[in-house]
């Protein structure tokens, strides 16, 4: 099992920035990714970043060149981290931490955080 708690979200005004903090606990730390989603009310789950074991990110591309994503490893916990700069309206939605365990391929999601961004 893989515990992950998301933080960080909140308002920020269009042009600001936010980093969100997922913290990943439990019987395995060794995923195959981890990444951030997001839901924006009325649309269905999106995919926004990600980076592998190896360090390597991908983005999708409404948040390419503004969003960074990051991870860190410390004892017992891993932590991933999304910068988001020069924020817009269209990026207010529930983020969600997402990581993939290797071998059985399952998916943990935390519980979101919310991120709206107003004009």
């Amino acid at each position: 099992q893989v515990q992950l708690v998301e933080s960080g979200g909140g308002f920020v005004q269009a042009g600001g920035s936010l980093r969100l903090s997922c913290s990943a606990s439990g019987s395995t730390l060794s995923f195959i990714a981890m990444g951030w989603y997001r839901q924006a009310p009325g649309k269905e789950r999106e995919w926004v970043a990600d980076i592998d074991r190896q360090g390597r990110t991908t983005y999708s591309d409404s948040v390419k060149g503004r969003f960074t994503v990051s991870r860190d490893n410390a004892e017992n916990t891993v932590y991933l981290y999304l910068q988001m700069n020069t924020l817009k309206r269209e990026d207010t939605a529930v983020y969600y931490c997402n990581v993939v365990t290797p071998g059985d391929y399952e998916n943990y999601w935390g519980q979101g955080t919310q991120v709206t961004v107003f004009a």
